[in-house]
């Protein structure tokens, strides 16, 4: 693998982190917290709560794309915005912040649930 096949998987996951911010906040389909496409969203354990931060980041983010808040998305309800360390506003929910799964390939997958030994977490309106 070259130089080129790396940069072609990076930008096509920014295309794909970027096209995630299409909405107000994420959706609810079946209980579950979808963007703007049904893609399922997901919560990390390594995130604490409520602290405004997301630590999935390098290659973690590469993995774990961060659903992205448009710059004039306002919180409401059990959903905030945490600011990234790279300046990216990120949705949570309930203070987690929330993520796509780049192995979820069509609307409605959930393969991410459980992954890493039950550190990631599909994300339920509870």
């Amino acid at each position: 693998m070259g130089t080129f096949h790396h940069f072609r998987v990076a930008c096509l996951m920014l295309c794909f982190v970027l096209s995630t911010a299409v909405d107000a906040q994420p959706r609810v389909k079946d209980g579950v917290l979808t963007d703007a496409r049904g893609m399922s969203l997901y919560w990390w354990n390594n995130d604490v709560p409520g602290s405004g931060k997301s630590v999935c980041t390098g290659a973690c983010s590469q993995s774990w794309p961060p659903m992205v808040a448009k710059a004039d998305a306002k919180p409401a309800g059990d959903f905030s915005i945490v600011t990234r360390d790279d300046g990216v506003r990120q949705w949570a929910y309930k203070g987690h912040p929330l993520y796509l799964w780049v192995n979820d390939l069509k609307p409605g997958d959930k393969t991410g649930d459980g992954f890493r030994h039950g550190l990631w977490h599909l994300a339920k309106v509870e």
